[in-house]
């Protein structure tokens, strides 16, 4: 079993970060051009409706900026029972609901279209 704590933890600046550190890979130790979080967010697909539209953040149920990266193929399972109610049954319940769920892994199913955004041509 691993036990991973996140203290002061942000999934955007886990991900500045290891922009950074690929830069500075490439590069080698000395350079001076750090990527900001508002560059990357400028370089991503929903960059045309971010300038109408805040990021999404009034949402009950979120991930709240927790390892985005990691977690894009998730299956999380939220429940409104309170952890202090959170029993054996009610465990159980949950295992069995989560079994009944078809894993696709970034897939879709046959016959559905595609919501994804076509991969950008080289240079662009």
């Amino acid at each position: 079993m691993v036990l991973c704590v996140a203290l002061n933890y942000g999934g955007r600046a886990e991900i500045v970060d290891a922009m950074n550190a690929i830069l500075t890979e490439r590069n080698g130790q000395g350079t001076s051009s750090k990527v900001t979080e508002e560059q990357l967010s400028r370089h991503l697909y929903t960059t045309a409706c971010r300038t109408r539209f805040a990021d999404p953040h009034q949402w009950e149920m979120r991930v709240s900026n927790f390892l985005l990266w990691q977690i894009a193929y998730a299956e999380i399972f939220v429940t409104e029972t309170l952890w202090p109610d959170f029993n054996r049954a009610r465990l159980l319940e949950s295992l069995l609901e989560f079994q009944k769920r078809e894993r696709r892994y970034g897939g879709i199913r046959e016959g559905e279209p595609s919501d994804e955004k076509p991969a950008r041509a080289a240079g662009n």
